[in-house]
């Protein structure tokens, strides 16, 4: 039995789709439902669908007012206000391709990628760091009024419609193209993963820019005339269970990180809430039994990536079984390739793969066609995540970690989840991230990093790890942290660790 699951076959693709009309058709229906709620403590930005439609087609007939030609890029340098969201809708519904960027990039950074992309038009708020020289005009949010509003049209559901960048894990960001459909796509997601329904009221405790937030927190709520709620800028994530309880949210999505630091603060009673989601990396075992306690509901993981969103995944309807993310989603062609190309048999790791004609794949890298070919095999048949899973018999697929953090120990190909999740069990641990080091020629070994109040006795750390790994897994260096490094969405850069150890000459 291979590692291959295309059971299902997507539902039929539209012949027509536009993102902008298809998120903000149910202001038609209920233009007094309230569709976004921008969370403080004791007070709130609201914006009824009516409303949210009104502004975005008035942005949409301003930016058409401007005579930029149809498909242009217009990048947003914008934070999580409600401005984000009703830009973003807006160039889509003109026709524009928006280009979704982090607040927190400082100008070198955004200056570098500005130029992978050629904006026409930079959107921004006060205060952001911008392209050092300025590429083209620049405008706030609050000039793009004044004009008729503009409607979309029905369009190809396969032409461009907005632009997010990669986490740069593999050492730069890459701005990935997508199409209309990959909206449409995301529709297998409500059943598969949310199991959303149009009277939840959705927490998403992310930043806009990153295409979890983005997907999740807004436009597959809207898609289903549900509310979502997003926390101001500059929320800590011990207020999020105060909000939740708050705002009466029925459904809580974060990245593990935020979920492991709202458990720091307290956690009241939060009736309302059904399940939490996660996504952006894998959750250990031991935060999940914390979250189920503290806040008693499950959560359901998801595993995707900025070129294809997610399609793996548990959910209420079907959750995960222990220490899997999941099974693929309902429409979905998924496999665990070798390195032929080709499904390896059942429980063998290998790379997480899915089919090249999914709907919710990206177009490509921008304006880099071969490094867009090099993500699929050579029959363009799989598109290739980069990351190792293994396939159990029951279809459920475990995660198993990117393929360039996996390490080499003792000859043995290992994971750093499987250290971690070993580690991360410790009481005095409370985040580790394990990763291979190189300690002279031809000679490497396994170090973990770790975050804890005070530095742990290496002698303790080791027996308790040979209590649960095997000897070659154990690591041989200990390195407390005071924090781990992290991209832009929250994932652990185990890059970084190794260059930081090298650059210090190995000194742990």
């Amino acid at each position: 039995m291979t590692s291959l699951d295309d059971t299902s076959p997507p539902p039929p693709r539209p012949e027509h789709f536009n993102m902008a009309a298809h998120v903000l058709r149910r202001a038609t229906g209920q233009p007094d439902k309230v569709a976004l709620t921008i969370m403080q403590k004791g007070k709130a930005e609201e914006l009824t669908y009516g409303a949210l439609a009104k502004r975005v087609y008035d942005i949409a007939g301003a930016l058409r007012a401007r005579g930029i030609s149809d498909g242009a890029p217009v990048l947003l340098r914008l934070g999580n206000t409600v401005e984000f969201p009703l830009v973003f809708l807006g160039c889509i519904a003109a026709g524009l391709v928006p280009v979704v960027t982090s607040a927190q990039l400082t100008q070198p950074e955004i200056t570098k990628m500005s130029a992978q992309v050629a904006p026409v038009l930079i959107v921004s708020e006060a205060g952001l760091s911008l392209p050092d020289p300025m590429p083209c005009k620049m405008c706030a949010p609050g000039d793009l009024t004044g004009v008729a509003p503009a409607m979309p049209s029905p369009g190809d559901p396969s032409g461009p419609a907005y632009i997010v960048f990669t986490s740069g894990t593999s050492g730069v960001p890459r701005p990935v193209l997508h199409a209309h459909r990959a909206l449409w796509a995301r529709g297998m997601m409500i059943d598969g993963w949310y199991g959303l329904r149009s009277d939840d009221r959705v927490l998403h405790a992310g930043a806009f820019n990153w295409t979890y937030t983005l997907g999740c927190g807004l436009l597959d709520p809207w898609s289903v005339g549900a509310t979502a709620l997003i926390p101001a800028a500059g929320t800590p994530p011990t207020d999020l269970p105060t909000l939740i309880a708050q705002y009466r949210a029925s459904i809580f999505a974060a990245a593990p990180g935020v979920y492991r630091q709202m458990l720091r603060g307290v956690v009241p009673p939060c009736p309302a809430l059904r399940h939490g989601l996660s996504a952006g990396e894998k959750m250990a075992p031991s935060l999940h039994s914390a979250v189920s306690t503290a806040m008693g509901v499950q959560v359901h993981e998801a595993f995707g990536m900025s070129e294809c969103s997610t399609f793996i995944s548990g959910s209420p309807a079907r959750p995960a079984p222990a220490d899997t993310l999941g099974f693929a989603q309902a429409g979905r062609r998924v496999a665990i390739l070798g390195s032929d190309g080709q499904p390896v048999p059942r429980n063998t790791p290998g790379v997480i793969a899915i089919g090249a004609d999914d709907p919710g794949l990206m177009l490509g890298y921008v304006a880099a066609p071969n490094e867009t070919k090099a993500r699929f095999t050579p029959d363009h048949a799989w598109f290739l995540t980069g990351d190792w899973g293994a396939m159990g018999p029951d279809g459920a697929i475990s995660y198993l970690g990117r393929h360039d953090d996996m390490m080499n120990a003792g000859g043995y190909r290992l994971s750093p989840l499987e250290v971690e999740t070993a580690l991360t069990a410790h009481p005095d641990v409370t985040e580790a991230a394990a990763f291979e080091v190189a300690l002279g020629p031809g000679k490497t070994t396994i170090a973990l990093a770790y975050t804890a109040t005070a530095p742990c006795s290496k002698v303790d750390l080791e027996a308790f790890a040979a209590a649960r790994l095997a000897r070659y897994k154990v690591p041989r260096l200990f390195l407390h942290v005071a924090a781990l490094p992290r991209g832009a969405n929250g994932k652990i850069l185990r890059r970084q660790l190794r260059q930081d150890f090298e650059d210090s000459n190995g000194q742990a």
